[in-house]
């Protein structure tokens, strides 16, 4: 069972996920300040300003605290497309490095020949 715990640890699935997770936490922490620290501020000061609320989180109406509804979808929406940009580059990359690979692997007329001269002399033998 031990070994089997450990074989499953060292699957390269596990590992990438543990990454993941915590690039994942500390990329949350980055957003929430992005939210918190500029977006709000920026965009939200003036109406949170008219309303008498400090916070976002604070804004509510008849003790219900939308503001903190309004902080997560903003908090999702900026993520969502910090995530959309982030895949969408990894995926040109990809696309540039598979276009690479297959014009590497396409042979030039020069090349063509000489393939076709290798394969008659070794047949000639």
């Amino acid at each position: 069972m031990l070994k089997e715990f450990r074989s499953f640890i060292m699957r390269g699935n596990v590992i990438d996920l543990a990454v993941a997770v915590i690039i994942g936490g500390a990329f949350s922490a980055i957003v929430g300040s992005l939210i918190n620290d500029v977006i709000t501020p920026l965009l939200l000061k003036p109406v949170m300003q008219a309303l008498h609320v400090d916070k976002l989180e604070n804004l509510g109406w008849n003790g219900v605290l939308y503001g903190k509804f309004l902080a997560s979808v903003i908090n999702f929406v900026v993520t969502a497309f910090i995530i959309f940009l982030l895949v969408k580059a990894m995926n040109r990359a990809l696309k540039k490095k598979a276009d690479d690979e297959a014009k590497a692997a396409t042979l030039s007329k020069d090349q063509e020949l000489l393939t076709e001269i290798r394969d008659l002399l070794k047949e000639k033998k």
